[in-house]
């Protein structure tokens, strides 16, 4: 194909779902397609662009899409996500400019409080060997860069807490996942590798920032790895067997692979590397979920059923139990009959919405606040209208009333959630960008304001006047949406 601007196309390769697995190992589907931001658009732009944008969930979709592009993102959830690795290749090393830099880590070292293990580790892999080379303390920029020179990678845990940027990304990806979206930082030395081959129990999104890193991604070795509960020890390459795809990354381009798929990076001689990972979907499965719905379903069933408080048959210990597995024993099938019979049954008691509303919970617990545009500040109780001068706090008179028109801060920023006879709000507006540095943010909700709060939580991202918030009387009313703003919840159309 003739073109003169390299950097408004992409490559991206994932493999074929077609071939049987052992032709996977050696081919690739490869396509090359027009980049919605192919020049490289100014992140700073496109996250202000992004800000006008009226829907949260929107903002997310387009920013995903930005991450992932030139992969439509509708095709890359059907057939890519949580079953394949997927690379796209830009030529274009301006593409995610903007997100982070070698040079903001320097920052961050000099002007932060970054504590080794907390916020920064020191690693190297020699001869197949993976050490940690923390010592306690503060990582001061002297000594961690001597690290670096040594050989030795830098991992960042949690960059959102100190870099404004990277903040913003995840805040506005969150609810793209409906999941925390975190971040890890690694700065690699030419030459040297700071990580064992392992595989993860998240989605990774790989984006080279700086430099060049040779990659490795394995299969999964057994069905049992596939989409693991937990992350992996080390292994030894032994163990590992051949890479299903091998590929050296370049600033701007995407790495994608699903949890349980074994990787390692390594840095080729002539060039450092920086890059990015951001995940989500830790612990996120069907099997997370019932994991709360199954023990709350057999507390109902036991309280409203009485076959299962029927006791067990007498005899039943002479007959089942490992020792007696390989019994040919009708009373064997009886009882399993009856414990399948019972399992069917539990489906009738299971508390399927209140275990979502517990997952939610988790969820918002987990959110990074969201980062507020201008408007939103000047709009919000960030900016409101009560300040000190003169010597006193001055007020100039502007009020919420019954015909201000306020809405939620973001779709997913506040969630009821029935805990007993209690209604509760949980919120996210005044989380910390550190990982449960706070406690869950929430506070009781009076059961005639349930239905002004559903009404204020669907209405997203319309505006509605208080008045409208379903309420007895308009004092209720007004006395909701001032303490849903005085939390930070909703902010009004045009600033008090």
């Amino acid at each position: 194909m003739e073109r003169k601007h390299m950097s408004a196309f992409a490559l991206y390769q994932t493999l074929s779902p077609d071939l049987p697995p052992s032709a996977k190992k050696s081919s690739l589907k490869v396509q090359e397609v027009e980049c919605v931001n192919g020049d490289g658009k100014d992140l700073s732009a496109l996250l202000a662009d992004l800000a006008k944008v009226n829907n949260s969930r929107e903002r997310a979709s387009k920013l995903f899409q930005w991450l992932i592009n030139p992969i439509p993102a509708k095709s890359f959830f059907r057939e890519t996500w949580e079953k394949k690795p997927v690379l796209v290749q830009r030529k274009n090393p301006n593409y995610y400019k903007g997100l982070f830099s070698t040079a903001e880590f320097d920052r961050i070292l000099r002007e932060e409080d970054v504590q080794y293990g907390v916020n920064l580790d020191v690693t190297s892999y020699t001869n197949g060997t993976r050490e940690t080379h923390n010592p306690p303390g503060r990582a001061l920029p002297f000594t961690v860069w001597n690290f670096y020179k040594s050989g030795c990678s830098l991992r960042m845990l949690n960059p959102q807490a100190f870099s404004s940027t990277v903040w913003n990304v995840l805040s506005i990806l969150q609810e793209q996942f409906g999941s925390m979206a975190g971040a890890n930082i690694y700065l690699t030395p030419p030459g040297t590798q700071g990580f064992a081959p392992h595989y993860d129990d998240i989605e990774a999104f790989v984006v080279q920032l700086e430099g060049k890193k040779h990659w490795r991604v394995y299969n999964p070795r057994t069905e049992d790895e596939v989409l693991p509960m937990l992350s992996s020890s080390n292994f030894d390459q032994a163990e590992i067997g051949k890479p299903i795809l091998e590929v050296v990354l370049e600033a701007g381009d995407l790495l994608y692979f699903p949890r349980g798929f074994i990787h390692q990076g390594d840095c080729l001689p002539e060039v450092h590397s920086l890059h990015i990972t951001i995940s989500s979907y830790q612990k996120n499965s069907w099997g997370d979920l019932l994991q709360r719905v199954v023990p709350a379903a057999l507390e109902i069933a036991m309280e409203e059923d009485v076959e299962f408080r029927q006791g067990l048959p007498l005899d039943y210990l002479t007959y089942m139990g490992v020792q007696n597995s390989d019994k040919d024993d009708p009373r064997r099938t009886k009882f399993f009959i009856q414990i399948e019979t019972l399992m069917k049954k539990l489906t009738n008691y299971a508390p399927v919405d209140a275990a979502v509303d517990q997952k939610a919970r988790d969820f918002l617990h987990d959110c990074l606040p969201p980062m507020l545009t201008t408007e939103e500040l000047a709009s919000s109780v960030k900016g409101a209208w009560r300040r000190w001068e003169r010597g006193q706090v001055m007020d100039d008179g502007a009020r919420i009333s019954t015909k201000t028109r306020v809405r939620v801060l973001r779709a997913g920023c506040a969630r009821l959630c029935s805990d007993g006879d209690v209604v509760h709000l949980y919120y996210t507006t005044d989380n910390s960008r550190v990982y449960h540095k706070e406690e869950p943010k929430s506070f009781e909700i009076d059961a005639e304001h349930t239905d002004a709060m559903e009404f204020l939580i669907h209405s997203y991202p319309k505006f509605v006047t208080v008045g409208s918030l379903p309420c007895d009387s308009a004092e209720d009313k007004v006395a909701l949406a001032e303490l849903l703003f005085e939390k930070g919840i909703i902010h009004t159309e045009e600033p008090l």
